[in-house]
């Protein structure tokens, strides 16, 4: 697929609340729901009824959505573009997570967003970036991107390198407020304080640590080396926890993750999360409903 097809269907699919042409329901296929509405469902798999254990789902590497595009290699961790599965549209308000390979020089040119928050991770490689605001420059290793596209924004986002694969996560996440005045921000994650080897890379709020974005969401990435525990809290009991294991062994309550495994949970307040080998984990905390 060329390039500008890929990017209209890749936004089409980000606005699966105004375009996605079914929903599966008990067995049956219904006429999609809108937009609201799916927000107000919140992830396929949390129960309507107030549950005391806490409930979880985990996304094998292997079972992601993929694509190879020749100058892009993706992996889909929900419906996105070509990938569409009723079962895997969102968790919560995280509605993309997106496992990029992009060739040398290759990229994604310019395309609009708006009503999404969008945050990138470079992995390994350079991305260069240009936007309708006026904004360009490199996001390197270390440090984190976040767009808030609101009423509208253009951009293109490029491997700057000739020579070396560009790998990055890229991540959006529902807005609790449309149409707001789009922004752009750029941190060196390496800036942010550590608490066990876990920093606080996304907040709501912009005096916090890391980026900010206009949703109660925070984002905390860690290094551990094997066999060490850390005890995640979350920041508001009614959110829930998706985890990306980027890289290494880790355990969760008894379930153990692979590199590029995905584990969401929820209807807990904290979470034990053992390394079994030196590994890199992204704890992103996300409400399951967008009031």
């Amino acid at each position: 697929m060329d390039r500008k097809s890929f990017i209209k269907k890749a936004l089409m699919a980000g606005s699966v609340g105004a375009i996605a042409p079914t929903i599966l329901a008990s067995g049956k296929n219904t006429k999609a729901p809108n937009r609201a509405t799916i927000l107000q469902e919140g992830f396929n798999h949390i129960p309507k009824k107030e549950v005391q254990t806490m409930k979880t789902v985990l996304h094998k590497a292997n079972s992601r959505g993929q694509a190879n595009h020749g100058w892009l290699k993706a992996n889909h961790s929900f419906s996105f573009a070509n990938y569409y599965n009723p079962e895997r549209m969102n968790f919560g308000v995280l509605r993309v997570l997106n496992d990029d390979h992009i060739a040398p020089g290759a990229g994604f040119p310019t395309h609009p967003h708006q009503n999404m928050e969008i945050i990138t991770i470079p992995l390994s490689g350079q991305v260069e970036h240009k936007d309708s605001m006026g904004n360009s420059g490199v996001i390197s290793p270390g440090e984190i991107q976040v767009m808030s596209a609101g009423t509208g924004i253009q951009h293109s986002e490029f491997n700057k390198n000739k020579d070396q694969d560009l790998k990055l996560l890229q991540i959006w996440v529902f807005p609790n407020q449309q149409q707001v005045t789009p922004r752009y921000d750029q941190l060196r994650i390496d800036d942010t304080s550590s608490v066990n080897g876990f920093k606080q890379i996304l907040s709501p709020n912009a005096n916090d640590n890391g980026v900010w974005i206009h949703q109660n969401a925070w984002f905390h990435l860690g290094e551990m080396n094997s066999e060490q525990e850390f005890t995640y809290q979350l920041k508001e009991k009614s959110n829930g926890v998706y985890i990306f294991l980027i890289e290494g062994n880790i355990d969760i309550h008894g379930q153990t993750l692979s590199a590029r495994d995905g584990f969401g949970a929820w209807d807990s307040e904290e979470l034990l999360i053992k390394s079994l080998a030196k590994s890199k984990v992204l704890v992103m905390e996300v409400p399951l409903h967008n009031n």
